[in-house]
C-alpha cells in the first residue's frame, strides 16, 4: 500500500529492536528506474539473518520472506490517509530533490495528469491490490503473527507495547 508508511514503521521497528533494516525498493530500484538484476539475490541475503525487518511489497520475493517471517505487519490505514500521505510525500520529495534510490529522483508533479503510472496514480490504482490477499497468508500461514494496524493510534499504540531490545552488557 504505497503511502501507508510501510518504510517509516519498518525504520523505527528495527531501531526499536536493533533489527537488520534495508529499504527493499532500494534493493529493486537500479539507475533510471530500472528493476535491478540481483534484486531477489539481495532480498535472500536480507532474510538469510536471524533477526530483520523488510518490507513485503514486491511479489518475486512475498513467498521467501513469508519462508523466513514470524510477524507481519498490516498497515491498513484509510484510504484518505495514504493518499494524504503519498501525496505529501511525493510533493516534499520532488520540492527538495531528494534522491531517493541510485540515483533516482521523483518525476515531476505535473506528470501526474499525463503518467499513468506517476507514484500518486498508482498508489490510487493498486490502493486495494493486497487487501484481500493478507487475510488468506494469515490463514495459510499459521506460523506467521499478523498484526493489522488500521490508523496511525493503532500503529502508536502497538510500537508503544514493542519492547526495545535490552542493552547487553560488556
Amino acid at each position: 500500500m504505497t503511502g501507508s508508511g510501510k518504510s517509516t514503521l519498518a525504520k523505527r521497528l528495527s531501531s526499536r529492536l536493533s533489527l537488520t533494516y534495508v529499504e527493499i525498493d532500494g534493493l529493486f530500484h537500479g539507475p533510471n528506474w530500472e528493476p535491478r538484476p540481483d534484486f531477489v539475490r539481495d532480498v535472500e541475503a536480507v532474510i538469510s539473518g536471524d533477526s530483520w525487518v523488510v518490507e513485503w511489497q514486491y511479489s518475486a520475493v512475498r513467498a521467501k520472506i513469508l519462508e523466513r517471517a514470524d510477524t507481519l505487519i498490516w498497515l491498513d490505514l484509510s484510504t484518505p490517509l495514504t493518499l494524504y500521505q503519498l501525496t505529501r510525500r511525493t510533493v516534499r520529495r520532488r520540492l527538495r530533490r531528494v534522491e531517493l534510490w541510485n540515483g533516482n529522483y521523483e518525476g515531476p508533479l505535473l506528470s501526474f495528469f499525463t503518467d499513468s503510472d506517476h507514484i500518486v496514480r498508482w498508489g490510487i490504482r493498486t490502493r486495494n491490490k493486497l487487501r484481500g490477499r493478507i487475510p488468506a497468508v494469515a490463514a495459510s500461514n499459521p506460523n506467521v503473527r499478523v498484526v493489522r494496524l488500521a490508523s496511525r493510534r493503532d500503529i502508536e499504540l502497538w510500537m508503544s507495547h514493542v519492547a526495545a531490545k535490552p542493552e547487553q552488557n560488556s
